[in-house]
This record gives structure tokens, C-alpha cells and sequence, in this order.
């Protein structure tokens, strides 16, 4: 390929669009531009590094004995109505695009494909002699992000690869899950990533267990803890740890202490000389669901813990059930909503866990009593510092017991915190949290019965019985993983681009195409290179070597061969893109020295652990 035939458009100057760096180096370099929102035409450049990316992920895949397939991206609705997915991925804050067509019936546009292949499943596998079976295809997926960002890390179109697998009993779903598991750090591996694989929450996809694959990136939209031991990697949505220990209380009465104007635990703990540990926060919010009325929660946290929203989310929907449809959100309660509900209006400030269901009396649709849950580590505090659920007043030496003596207001246990940096480790209290930040490439999940019991796709096991199939998924997104690559191999004058992946292994570069000697060593040069089998790019241009040097540098190619003034003599000069090492060679010793350096990029991640 020749620079001049690439329709390359190099910018010098960061779009302002752009956040992070592997956003504004693939904007830079033509490899991508901006259609709309979210929305980004795959120029040249980044379309060979995404078959390439494809074309790995298609060899693993194959080799564990996927099949591939390519399923409808317009999905009907009562496949998602159900599963039970549909409220909750199309009402609220949803992801899913969806319309009707022109004889009223809904659709919607694939963010993913549980239900397609569930259904197929059903009817095309009807024995346990046909199990295990695993498919997967790689195709476009639709996501209505409520807010687009880091071009291709959160798009609303991008390229996925998803795969589902089948199996008669839960064991051989545990194998292919390993399987699937091994796969992914083999890809990863050889795309150059740096990638962690940690505990992550199932989600909206559902199922028993997940894990994530995190590249690792101080631009990550997650944080990664882990303990220094190597034993355990989490999500901080899933991670859980072992909190500071309370400092005790001080023995008192339980006694009324005038706060007024005291409105957060950092203002009541530095006015009357408390610590964060001797008090409970308690937050009054609101789930709304597809199918039930609105649920008021109180929540009660430890003054230092701050509310995990997923913990939280998961434990609603756990109390909640099926019959109350998707959870579509989990908000705060304002002034406004109770004068909307007509009730009357809650001290915020100084709320406590003792905040009486009568609050809730008269609620023109909200559940007249609140769902009552409370982090681990506020229970098991026996005295502390709360609000007084009247204005301006706070208890001191409140406990469970004396401030609820009805067993019924007392609340759920459970862990609702985050776990952060620094906490001693759950397995290991000597060990404590350490924090990354990551870039999600990739997911699997045990998903169970789940969809197939909602779906009936049963099959005929080996005793005779019909039963529901067991069922895996596993998702990479292949076009967010170009983009991670970015973010892990950069340098301040552009993309460095690992061989396996990079849109072309090596570039010639003659610095004055009008100069006779340059043009034809380097027109001979490209063609030995072709025909040794390298993905080479020869820079034509009629250009300043300056621009077409910096213009390199800048898309990454990982090898570039400079022919200038020593082509007279024969000599070129042979560049490494990562690291900028150079050296003069003869130009008839071009092939005998790069070629077993390039063997070697290609083939040295293959098999490694990511």
C-alpha cells in the first residue's frame, strides 16, 4: 500500500472533542472521524487494525470449537418482554434503541443477543447428544448512551464479538467458562495488551458469576483493587474488603445534642469533635420498577462508607422479585417528590434509622412502607451518633436495639459499601487494597437457566426429562480494544502500535522522492518486503521528510526503513517505533535483519497469560 492511495489526513493539533490521548492520537492519525454523537466512521487505517484485532479473535474462538454465526441486529420486543429485559433497557435511563415498524410492531436494535440465540437454541437443540454447543459472531452493536465519551470507549455504535454456549448440566458450563477464560488472555496477550482479569457484577445481563478483563490505563472509566499477593482482583462495583475499624464511643446515655445547621457528618464531626466511624448516615431514596409501584428505601451507612449503587441496586431487585419487572432506577428522594406524593416534608440533615413508616402515610402512589437495609458496618456498631429525625438535632449514643424495639424497623444487613484503597483485604488482613484504573475489553458469565427457563428453551437430557438448557456468554469489544491498545502504547509523538495489530509492520520512507537513487532503493525495497510476506506501507508523497516523519510517528507503524542520502552508497537507516532505536545497515541486509526481529513481535505474546 502507498501513502498516497491511503486517503491519510493527519491533523497537528488535538481535536477539541477529544479527552484522553488515545482519543485525540486516533482522531490525529486518520484513523477515525467523527459522524455524530457517539457515532465514528472506521477509516482505512483503523479497518486494518480491526480485522487484524478479528482475526485473532476468530483463531481463538475457532480453536476452543466456536462456531461462528451472524445473528438480526433488529430484535423483536416480546423476545426481551419475555426475559424481562425489555422495561428496563427501554424505559428510564434504557440503552436500548428501539422503534416501530410500519405495522406497529416494536423492535429494538441489538446492544446485545440473549434472547436471539436463546430462542434459536430452543428450537435447533432439542437432545443432550447435540450439547455442548458454543456460537459467536462479530457484528455491530447499538447502545443509546446517555452520555458518549472517549470516542470509541463509549459509542453508541460499535463493533462486539458475543458468544453463547449450551450444555446439559452446570459442570460442563464451568468448563467451557474456563475455556472461554483462557481464550481471552490469549487474545489479549496477543494483541500487546497488558490485561488484568477481575471479579466483576453481572449486571443487566444477569447470572451467577462474570468476570472482566480490564487493559489497565490511568484513562480507565473503572477502578481495579487488588491485593499485592496476586490472590484477588475486583471491580469496585463487586470488590468487597474489610473496613477501618470504629473507634469506639465513648459509655453515655442516649442524649439529644442540638445541631443546628450541622447538615453532613463532616460538619457534626468537626463542630462536637466526633470521628466519621461513630456515626451512621441515613439516606432516604426511591426505586421505581417496570411492573410495581415506587419503593421508598432507607438506607443506613457508616459516617466514613460511601453507598455502592450496584450492591445496592442488586439487593432491591433481589427483594423485589420477578413480579415487579426491571429495576429502571435508584434516586435520591427530593422536598418536591414528597409535596408531589402529599406528604409532608422529611428533616434531610438529620434523618436516623428509627425514621417511622408513618412519613410514608397517604402516599398517592409510593409504597406506604419503607424497604429498610443497612451496610455490615454500621450494624455493628453497638453505639453511635444519628440524626434525630427532627430538625437541627442529632442522637449520641443511639443502638439498634433501644433506637428500634420493633424487630420489624430494624434493617437488612448487608454489604452496601465500597471497598476502597487502603482496606485490609478480605482474605488476607495483612494484605490491604491496592487501586488501578482499567478499560473494560472484555466479560464472561455463567448465566445458568436464566433465560432459557424465561424463553422455554428446554431440551431432552439423558434420563429422559425435559429440562432448561444451561448457558454462558462471553463479549469482547473489539473496536474499544483498538482504542485500549492506544491508551496502553503511546508516547508524546504518537501511536506505538504492538506488530500484531498495527495497521501496517513496517513503513519506507524516502526522504526525497525526487531524488532518483532514494525513489528506486525505496521502491525495491518495499517490493522485497511484500514479498517476504510483510504488511509493509511505502510513504510516496511528495512531501518534507520532516512531515512524513513525523506523520509516521504518529500512526505507529512499528518498523520504519529510512532511505536518504546513504542510498548512493546503499545504506538505509532502520528505525523501532516503541523505544526509538535506530541503526545504518546495508541495504541488501534489510530483510536477514528485520524479519527474525518481526517473527519474533509477531509470535512472542502468543500463549502468554494476559
Amino acid at each position: 500500500m502507498r501513502v498516497s492511495r491511503l486517503m491519510l489526513v493527519t491533523l497537528r493539533d488535538d481535536p477539541a472533542e477529544a479527552e484522553i490521548a488515545s482519543h485525540k492520537l486516533l482522531l490525529r492519525g486518520g484513523f477515525i472521524r467523527r459522524i455524530s454523537s457517539g457515532i465514528y466512521a472506521y477509516l482505512p487505517l483503523l479497518w486494518r487494525v480491526l480485522q487484524k484485532v478479528e482475526r485473532i479473535v476468530r483463531e481463538e474462538m475457532d480453536a476452543t470449537g466456536a462456531l461462528e454465526t451472524l445473528l438480526p441486529q433488529l430484535q423483536p420486543a416480546e423476545l426481551w418482554q419475555r426475559s424481562g429485559r425489555w422495561d428496563g433497557y427501554t424505559a428510564g435511563e434504557g440503552i436500548m434503541f428501539h422503534l416501530q415498524d410500519r405495522q406497529q410492531r416494536e423492535l429494538g436494535l441489538g446492544p446485545t443477543h440473549e434472547e436471539v440465540i436463546t430462542a434459536l437454541a430452543g428450537d435447533l437443540l432439542r437432545s443432550y447428544r447435540q450439547l455442548p454447543v458454543n456460537l459467536y459472531q462479530i457484528q455491530t452493536k447499538f447502545r443509546d448512551e446517555i452520555r458518549p465519551r472517549f470516542g470509541l470507549m463509549r459509542g453508541r455504535e460499535f463493533i462486539m464479538k458475543d458468544a453463547y454456549s449450551f450444555h446439559a448440566d452446570e459442570d460442563c458450563l464451568r468448563q467451557t467458562y474456563a475455556a472461554m477464560d483462557g481464550a481471552y488472555r490469549r487474545i489479549f496477550g496477543r494483541c500487546g495488551l497488558r490485561a488484568v482479569a477481575v471479579e466483576a457484577d453481572s449486571g443487566a445481563i444477569g447470572g451467577s458469576a462474570s468476570q472482566e478483563f480490564m487493559v489497565t490505563a490511568e484513562a480507565g472509566e473503572d477502578l481495579i483493587l487488588n491485593s499485592p499477593d496476586g490472590r484477588y482482583a475486583a471491580n469496585q462495583e463487586r470488590a468487597v474488603s474489610l473496613a477501618p475499624e470504629a473507634v469506639p464511643l465513648q459509655a453515655a446515655a442516649c442524649s439529644e445534642l442540638a445541631t443546628p445547621g450541622l447538615a453532613s457528618i463532616d460538619e457534626l464531626c468537626r463542630v462536637h469533635g466526633f470521628d466519621p466511624t461513630q456515626t451512621v448516615k441515613t439516606l432516604v431514596l426511591l426505586a421505581r420498577f417496570a411492573a410495581a409501584p415506587p419503593q421508598p428505601l432507607l438506607v443506613c451507612l457508616r459516617g466514613d462508607q460511601q453507598l455502592n449503587e450496584v450492591k445496592l441496586a442488586n439487593a432491591v431487585s433481589r427483594h423485589a422479585g420477578n413480579e415487579a419487572g426491571a429495576l429502571l432506577e435508584i434516586a435520591p428522594v427530593s422536598s418536591e417528590q414528597m409535596a408531589a406524593e402529599g406528604l409532608k416534608a422529611l428533616p434531610f440533615g438529620s434523618l436516623g434509622p428509627q425514621l417511622s413508616d408513618d412519613a410514608l402515610r397517604g402516599a398517592r402512589s409510593w409504597r406506604p412502607r419503607f424497604l429498610r437495609l443497612a451496610d455490615t458496618t454500621a450494624t455493628s456498631l453497638e453505639r453511635f451518633v444519628c440524626g434525630a429525625c427532627q430538625r437541627d438535632a442529632h442522637l449520641v449514643g443511639a443502638g439498634w436495639e433501644t433506637l428500634l424495639s420493633e424487630p420489624d424497623l430494624r434493617p437488612r444487613s448487608l454489604d452496601l459499601r465500597n471497598a476502597q484503597p487502603g482496606d485490609r483485604c478480605a482474605h488476607d488482613s495483612s494484605q490491604r487494597l491496592e487501586a488501578a484504573r482499567g478499560i473494560e475489553v472484555g466479560h464472561i458469565f455463567q448465566l445458568g437457566r436464566k433465560y432459557s427457563t424465561a424463553l422455554e428453551a428446554t431440551f431432552t437430557s439423558e434420563t429422559g426429562n425435559e429440562e432448561p438448557l444451561w448457558m454462558g456468554c462471553y463479549g469482547i469489544g473489539v473496536s474499544r480494544l483498538a482504542q485500549a491498545a492506544v491508551e496502553q502504547h503511546h508516547d508524546e509523538q504518537g501511536i506505538c502500535w504492538p506488530v500484531s495489530i498495527a495497521p501496517f509492520e513496517v513503513i519506507v520512507v524516502p526522504a526525497n522522492v525526487e531524488e532518483p537513487n532514494q525513489r528506486e532503493l525505496a521502491e525495491t525495497l518495499y517490493g522485497a518486503l511484500r514479498g517476504a510476506g510483510v504488511d509493509a506501507l511505502l510513504d510516496d508523497r511528495r512531501e518534507r521528510a520532516g512531515v512524513k516523519f513525523k506523520d509516521a510517528d504518529l500512526i505507529g507503524i512499528p518498523w520504519r526503513v529510512v532511505v536518504g542520502r546513504g542510498a548512493a552508497d546503499g545504506q538505509v537507516e532502520l528505525v523501532q517505533r516503541e523505544g526509538r532505536s535506530s541503526q545504518e545497515i546495508a541495504a541488501a541486509a534489510l530483510l536477514d535483519t528485520l524479519l527474525p526481529q518481526l517473527e519474533q513481535q509477531r509470535l512472542g505474546l502468543l500463549g502468554q497469560p494476559a
